[in-house]
Order: structure tokens, then C-alpha cells, then sequence
């Protein structure tokens, strides 16, 4: 044990031993940060005073820390990019980042991170930039506790993410507040990032994109109010826990978007007042366990081609249909979910229905063949339909069914 704590103090002694303050502004040291930055050598750190700094880009090449005190302005002028990392051991705390440029090839951000690692960006206010924070190849890099909104477009071309990794490995996102941008926050061909208690409002498209990132965990997090609220699409062993899919409401919007996933775990969520709370498309050996569903017009779409699939524990409540499918025949398990459309009975008192319920209806079969049946909507007809299919099933598939329903909804 001696050993290895000898080991990483000479890993980090180089960095810091000889490490010092500078100072810029107010009457300090340095008029302008790239005078600080051009003078400091390896650990130090530059202390910012107030005031409004327009320098253009700043290149970080070297391990510096920079602290904001009384929250500095760095206004970029909406001309090119305003930070960028190129060396590992960064920290960047306490400023307000605003007008970053536009560049759709470029991907022009308040603070564009170059295959860097060990880096950490804090505590920071983000207002009107394009990107906000954009990680490119970067490995173990903390993203936490930042505030990143923008107002400059209504349209999806015209805005970049708040938050978007590329490429990279063992990123943190935590506890930001993300609003007003095209995604929130965009994951693209990572692994191993680990997303917690965010709060991701009224973006564009997604609160949270997932595109090839593997191996990843997302948790603790609220969605709310977005085009669409997550996609996770084309990645293996995402697990999803106790994250808040609220107010996507929209022709073709959904809480969460399952595509081409599996391998992966969805627990403990709450799916409430979305249009659709989850579409699965493709997605194979999901478990969905414990999670609630209420007052969403579709709380579970899962397309014929979803196989393996096991739908446990979770309450189903208040939602205009609970599941609806697009083919005959059903390859996933449904086991003890609370319905609080089961009419059924325990007359042995075990907490579980005494016949199976099928929660597959025949009027959301007939809506999803043909979605102009909605004027129907809460007529006698398709009441009639409904029960009479649940007595002499024809239409809907026998073994769309929960064996042994939960008689009351479970806490998640």
C-alpha cells in the first residue's frame, strides 16, 4: 500500500510542486487572460477577477487551472470558438461563457475539448453559444454543476447541443441545467459515460441523444418539455434508473426512444404526460422492471420486431391505452404489472389476480392500423368492441398477456 501512495504522488508532485497564482484584472498582475496563460508554466492557476474579457479564441496547451472570481464575462463576440483544451489536466470554474460563433462543419463551441483527458469544467454559466461544451476524443473528463442556455434559434439547424461528446471514453455529466438548445445533451460513438441528475428543458429535439454509446449509465435525471425526450438508439448495455420522462407532448413524441438497443435495463422511471411514454423499435433482452407510467397517451409502444424483452413490476395508470403493437405476434414476457384497467379478482389473497389480464386493446389495435379511429375515441361502439374482444379474442394476439396481474400499483 506504501508502494502504489508513492507511486501517484510522483505523478501528480511534477504537475504541482512548483505550481503558482497568477492574477488578471483589476489592477493585478496581467491586464488579459492570454497574457496569463502565455506566462504560466505547468499546475498553475490564473484567478480572473470581475469584468469582461473579449480576447477571442484561447488555446489552452498547457495544464492550468482558471478560476472565475465574482463570475467573470468571456464574451467570444459570436466570432469563432472561446476556450479549447489541448492539454490534459484542465480546469476551467466559476465564469459566464456567452457568443460563441456558428460553424455547422466545424462545430464551433463555448468550450471545445481536443483529445484531452483528466480535465474538469465547473460551475460555469453558458448563455447564447452555439455548442456549449463540445468533447472531442476526450478521456475522464468531469462536466459538472454548469448552467447552458440558449436563445438564438428556433430552429434545429440553427443550434447546436448543450453538452456533446464524440469519440470519447469515462466522461461525468453531472448536475447541469441544459435549456434551449437542439439536444441537450448528444452522445456520439462513446463508452462508459456516466450521466447523473441533469436537468434537461425545453431543447429542440432531445433532451438526451444517444447514438453508439455503449456501456453507458444514465440516472437521476429529469426530461421535460422537449421535441422528443430521449433516444437511445444502436447501443448495447445502457442501463436507465430512476429518471423523470415529463411533458413531451407532440404528433410522433415520446418520453423515451428505444432503437436498435439491447442488452440493457429500464428501472425505476416515471413516464408522465407524454404522448408516448416509451417506443421500442428493435430493441432486444430489455428489462423494463418497476417503472411507472401514468396519464400519457400511449404508455408502451413496442413494434412486432422488439424480441426477449421482460415487462415486470411496473404500474401502468390513467393512460389512454397502456400498450399498443404494430404486428400478431408477441415475443416479449409481461408478468406482474399493476393495471388499473384489470377488472379481475384475488379471491386467494396473494397480491396477484386470479385470470390474466390482456392489456392489448382491440380499439388500439384498430388506432395504430388506422389513427383517424381516434374520433372514436370513448364512444359506446368501441367500448362495445373492446369488451367483446376481451371475451371472444380475434383481433388482438392471445399471448399479449399478463399472467398474474399485481391487485395493487407498486412504489418505484
Amino acid at each position: 500500500m506504501r508502494n502504489k501512495t508513492a507511486s501517484l504522488l510522483l505523478v501528480f508532485l511534477p504537475l504541482f510542486l512548483f505550481s503558482a497564482v497568477l492574477e488578471v484584472g483589476a489592477a493585478k498582475s496581467f491586464r488579459t487572460i492570454k497574457q496569463a496563460l502565455s506566462a504560466a508554466k505547468s499546475g498553475d492557476s490564473i484567478v480572473v477577477q470581475p469584468g469582461i474579457y473579449r480576447e477571442g479564441t484561447m488555446d489552452l496547451e498547457k495544464p492550468v487551472t482558471l478560476i472565475g472570481v465574482g463570475r467573470p464575462v468571456i464574451d467570444g463576440e459570436l466570432n469563432g470558438e472561446i476556450f479549447t483544451f489541448r492539454s490534459d489536466w484542465i480546469v476551467l470554474k466559476g465564469f459566464k461563457i456567452i457568443n460563441s460563433g456558428r460553424d455547422e462543419i466545424r462545430s464551433v463551441a463555448a468550450v471545445h475539448v481536443y483529445s484531452t483527458s483528466n480535465s474538469v469544467i465547473e460551475d460555469n454559466i453558458f448563455e447564447n453559444n452555439y455548442f456549449g461544451i463540445y468533447v472531442q476524443r476526450g478521456y475522464r473528463i468531469l462536466i459538472n454543476n454548469n448552467k447552458i442556455t440558449s436563445a438564438r434559434s428556433i430552429s434545429q439547424e440553427g443550434s447546436g447541443d448543450g453538452i456533446h461528446l464524440l469519440g470519447s471514453r469515462d466522461i461525468w455529466v453531472k448536475n447541469n441545467y441544459i435549456s434551449g438548445h437542439k439536444d441537450g445533451i448528444y452522445l456520439e460513438k462513446n463508452l462508459r459515460c456516466y450521466v447523473y441528475h441533469n436537468l434537461s428543458r425545453d431543447n429542440l429535439r432531445y433532451g438526451l441523444h444517444f447514438m453508439f454509446s455503449n456501456d453507458s449509465v444514465y440516472t437521476s435525471n429529469v426530461f421535460d418539455n422537449n421535441g422528443a425526450g430521449v433516444a437511445v438508439m444502436y447501443a448495447m448495455n445502457v442501463s436507465m434508473y430512476n429518471n423523470r420522462f415529463i411533458n413531451n407532448w407532440g404528433d410522433g413524441v415520446y418520453g423515451l426512444l428505444l432503437k436498435e438497443i439491447s442488452y440493457s435495463k429500464i428501472q425505476n422511471n416515471s413516464f408522465e404526460g407524454n404522448t408516448t411514454g416509451i417506443f421500442a423499435d428493435g430493441a432486444t433482452k430489455i428489462d423494463f422492471y418497476n417503472n411507472s407510467f401514468a396519464n400519457n397517451g400511449w404508455a408502451l409502444k413496442i413494434n412486432a420486431n422488439c424480441m426477449e424483452n421482460r415487462i415486470f413490476r411496473n404500474n401502468f395508470v390513467n393512460n389512454t391505452f397502456d400498450v399498443s403493437t404494430n404486428g400478431s405476434v408477441v415475443m416479449n414476457e409481461f408478468r406482474h404489472n399493476y393495471w388499473d384497467k384489470y377488472e379481475g379478482y384475488d379471491l386467494d389473497k396473494d397480491k396477484k389476480g386470479d385470470i390474466p389480464f390482456h392489456p392489448l386493446s382491440l380499439y388500439s389495435v384498430l388506432v395504430e392500423q388506422n389513427p383517424s379511429v381516434m374520433l372514436l375515441f370513448r364512444s359506446f361502439l368501441i367500448d362495445m368492441l373492446d369488451r367483446t374482444e376481451k371475451i371472444i379474442p380475434s383481433l388482438t394476439p392471445e399471448s399479449f398477456v399478463d399472467e398474474q396481474p399485481a391487485m395493487k400499483p407498486f412504489k418505484t
